[in-house]
């Protein structure tokens, strides 16, 4: 077996009593951190950039976005970029062409950058909606008299 099998095999047997660390995978972390200035910038940039795991700090002044990639939790960021001092969140804005109803109350934000609408679940009213015999059938309002578009397949 030689010298080098035997350490081999005697480091196995030791390391069978210690359970193996679960390694974090690698994802983007964003997050809206209020930034005015430049020196608000690379103090955001430098805390970030401390953190074990972290491959790259992308930051985005003009929405307040900064992006983390590497292997992070997301918790974990959001903790060092508020301790800062500045305003920090899980980047709560998606692409309004992912959302069914962009311009819903809830998801509709003012503040939000060009093209975004706020996450939201499920975007409900508080009036409940009660189906008639119109919304169920379309054949039936084809030829009413309440439908103004009605007399263009005659």
């Amino acid at each position: 077996m030689g010298i080098g099998g035997t350490l081999e095999f005697i480091s196995e047997l030791m390391s069978i009593g210690h359970k193996q660390k679960k390694r974090k995978q690698f994802q983007t972390v964003d997050l809206k951190v209020r930034m005015d200035c430049d020196g608000c910038e690379l103090k955001v940039r430098k805390a970030l950039s401390s953190l074990t795991g972290v491959k790259s700090v992308e930051i985005n002044r003009k929405q307040q976005k900064v992006s983390v990639s590497g292997y992070v939790e997301a918790n974990k960021v959001l903790k060092k970029a508020k301790s800062t001092g500045k305003k920090a969140e899980i980047w709560p804005y998606v692409p309004y062409n992912l959302v069914a109803q962009p311009y819903a109350a809830q998801a509709y934000d003012k503040r939000a950058p060009p093209g975004y609408v706020r996450k939201v679940e499920n975007p409900t009213n508080n009036t409940s909606t009660v189906m008639t015999r119109y919304d169920q059938d379309p054949y039936i309002t084809m030829f009413s008299d309440d439908n103004p578009n009605a007399c263009s397949i005659m």
